[in-house]
């Protein structure tokens, strides 16, 4: 990957984008306990932790995509694949809040990384067989970028429901 920046205002506002979404997202984990981030606060099996575990396996899994195609997805009838999707959705015994944030930090410095320094956004792959593609879809970078910002956000909202659930608190207002 070269390391040169190409840094266009489009890009500096892919990156602004994505940076606004994670603050969101990682606001609404704030001053949790170990304890709070595992909680289910709804009906939902989603708990804070394990959200933002999911937003950075996904942020990876679509990085992996621009750079290395849809060979590194896998799909519906990878049972691995599988078996990692289902535990993104969790918080292991041992795993904290502060290694997933980690975890996400680590990705997100990446995905900032191909952001800035990619040398063509508009280079794509086309997308792994999966039901929820259309068959024969191809996924420009930069579409790719705008799915993570869109994840992000979308997870953002989720996130700050959970939160309001557990304690009040809500990211804005």
């Amino acid at each position: 990957m070269t390391t040169t920046s190409t840094l266009t205002r489009e890009r500096a506002d892919l990156l602004e984008t994505l940076r606004a979404h994670r603050w969101f997202l990682r606001y609404t984990v704030q001053g949790l306990t170990e304890e709070q981030a595992r909680q289910r606060t709804t009906a939902s099996e989603l708990t804070l932790g394990a959200l933002i575990k999911h937003v950075a396996h996904t942020e990876r899994s679509w990085a992996d995509f621009i750079e290395h195609g849809p060979s590194v997805m896998g799909g519906p009838d990878d049972p691995e694949q599988m078996a990692r999707w289902e535990a993104e959705w969790r918080m292991e015994p041992g795993e904290t809040l502060a290694d997933v944030l980690a975890g996400y930090d680590a990705v997100a410095a990446r995905t900032d990384e191909l952001v800035a320094t990619l040398p063509d956004l508009d280079a794509d792959h086309p997308l792994p067989e999966a039901p929820w593609f259309e068959p024969g879809a191809r996924r420009s970078a930069r579409r790719v970028f705008l799915h993570i910002v869109a994840e992000t956000a979308q997870h953002a909202g989720h996130a700050d429901i959970l939160r309001e659930s557990l304690d009040g608190q809500k990211t804005m207002g």
